[in-house]
């Protein structure tokens, strides 16, 4: 190898795909002049997890990032969430319990091929004056609070010694610093695992043989079943159908390991198909699909978090700096909240502020809203997944909340909402804990149906058609028709645990003595 003199920028962001590409772009959209490398290890983004974007995220890549042409371009259109719940009595799909919307969607999303965003968000870092080094590999880096920050990058043959003022980790899963330091802490109260893959030859939901096969069920719904997010609903479980550009579809399975036996022989594709065509949806639509060599997955383990996602020289950004669950799709959310963060500790120290204070600061938020983000939505949520009506009921909340009281936020202010991360400031609170009670009491109700063997009793014949969210009084109404729904319940049937013992709230009654380390086969 050839030894050769130091290269001296302001930032060197580990990671080109897109929370890299978006750090660079937020930086050099606002001061051109940085010196900024990104050191991507890849020469080409191979297929990546089939993704939906929800209405922040698709704020951020389309207003903040200049990515609207693309996403319409080479993306689909996404039409909501649509949820499909199954027993022992349903036998086609027409026979599942339903939960969507009855219209197109009012607020834009798209569902993204990963690999072809990844690349457009790079391409668009570049042209703006980032360098790029590919394939490369930071294979050593020093951390110096306050001072330079040193790596060793291999580019090719060569073993390059790079200084720079900031390090920016986007590496993923792989979380370099995090892992490094000691900062990267499973999340054992969520042992989720996920498999999942493309396939070909999948039954089109809006085809007219389809339709005409069903035609009562076709007509209950005005706008495009298929191009939603649709979710095929069970007990520990939900399942992912995503179509994507071209003839393919990206489908995957994650589940509470305590809850879910993922045992068995085979493949991991040929143990996915098997699972899902036993529910109604999966086997209809699934049954003569083919798998697409090349992108078939398996990851044990899928939350954690870091103690640590800023100092003063350094930021953890996107998947690098946590990852709570997919349901709901949050991945991208938390993506721009930790870009744009990142790039504001980075522009304001450039300034002349102090990156110590900012980077306590964006520690203080961050780690605020991941707990309080997470501990509001999804724990303890795979214990009802699958019961269609506490599901109806937490759809209707947990959505309405989110557009009055997050996605709202980029719309009306702008960029600066990017500031403040999700439950981080004071204001959100009482809303962070009305999300945590009625999460906690439906999975208790769960919990009790498990125990008197009545879980699933409502999973078929049931159809829920939402005219669709909106930033405006109809979502509100939805507030409210979710929260009497509830009460309702409540006295219906929560009386049954309203006694619990606290500690039987906090953790499933199925529990394994053993949860798997972090780690991914």
């Amino acid at each position: 190898m050839n030894s050769q003199s130091a290269n001296s920028y302001d930032v060197v962001i580990m990671g080109g795909a897109l929370a890299g590409s978006a750090t660079a772009i937020l930086l050099l959209r606002r001061n051109p002049k940085l010196r900024v490398l990104i050191v991507e290890k890849s020469d080409k983004f191979s297929r990546r997890v089939g993704e939906a974007t929800v209405e922040v995220s698709t704020f951020f890549l389309q207003r903040c990032l200049g990515l609207t042409h693309h996403l319409h371009q080479n993306h689909l259109v996404k039409n909501g969430l649509r949820f499909w719940f199954a027993n022992e009595r349903t036998q086609e799909v027409p026979d599942c319990s339903e939960i969507g919307g009855k219209y197109l969607s009012r607020v834009g999303a798209y569902l993204v091929d990963r690999a072809v965003l990844d690349q457009a968000a790079l391409d668009r870092a570049t042209d703006l004056g980032a360098e790029l080094w590919r394939p490369a590999m930071v294979t050593r880096f020093d951390l110096e609070e306050g001072g330079q920050q040193r790596l060793t990058v291999a580019r090719g043959e060569d073993s390059l010694e790079v200084s720079a003022r900031w390090i920016v980790d986007a590496s993923g899963v792989a979380a370099l610093i995090a892992r490094k330091q000691g900062w990267l802490r499973a999340h054992e109260s969520h042992p989720t695992a996920a498999a999942w893959a493309r396939w070909r030859g999948c039954v089109n939901w809006d085809d007219p043989k389809f339709l005409d096969k069903y035609p009562k069920w076709s007509k209950r719904c005005f706008g495009l079943r298929g191009t939603a997010t649709n979710h095929m609903m069970g007990d520990g479980w939900w399942a992912w159908w995503i179509p994507l550009r071209g003839d393919e579809i990206s489908i995957g399975l994650v589940f509470d390991q305590r809850f879910v036996d993922w045992g068995g022989g085979g493949t991991v594709a040929e143990r996915l198909k098997n699972f899902l065509l036993k529910h109604p949806v999966g086997g209809e639509l699934l049954k003569d699909a083919e798998c697409v060599e090349g992108d078939v997955h398996f990851r044990r383990n899928l939350a954690y978090t870091c103690d640590t996602v800023a100092g003063d020289g350094f930021a953890l950004v996107g998947d690098a700096s946590g990852f709570m669950d997919p349901f709901y799709s949050p991945g991208l959310d938390w993506l721009a909240f930790t870009t744009y963060g990142a790039a504001q500790l980075i522009l304001d120290e450039r300034a002349g502020r102090s990156a110590a204070h900012g980077a306590a600061t964006l520690n203080q938020n961050l780690r605020k809203s991941y707990r309080l983000w997470f501990d509001a939505i999804y724990l303890n949520k795979y214990e009802y997944l699958g019961e269609y009506d506490l599901m109806r009921i937490a759809v209707q909340l947990d959505i309405a909340n989110y557009y009055m009281g997050v996605a709202i936020q980029p719309y009306f202010r702008g960029e600066v909402a990017f500031t403040e991360p999700c439950f981080s400031q004071k204001g959100a609170l009482p809303f962070q804990w009305w999300i945590s009670v009625y999460n906690r009491r439906l999975a208790a109700i769960a919990r009790s149906r498990r125990r008197r063997g009545k879980l699933g009793r409502t999973n078929d014949g049931r159809r829920l058609l939402l005219g669709g969210f909106a930033f405006n009084a109809g979502t509100v109404w939805l507030l409210i028709r979710g929260t009497l729904s509830w009460i309702a319940l409540e006295i219906s049937e929560g009386w049954r645990t309203w006694f619990a013992a606290t500690a039987e709230e906090k953790a499933p009654t199925r529990a394994r003595e053993k949860e798997a380390a972090v780690g991914e086969t």
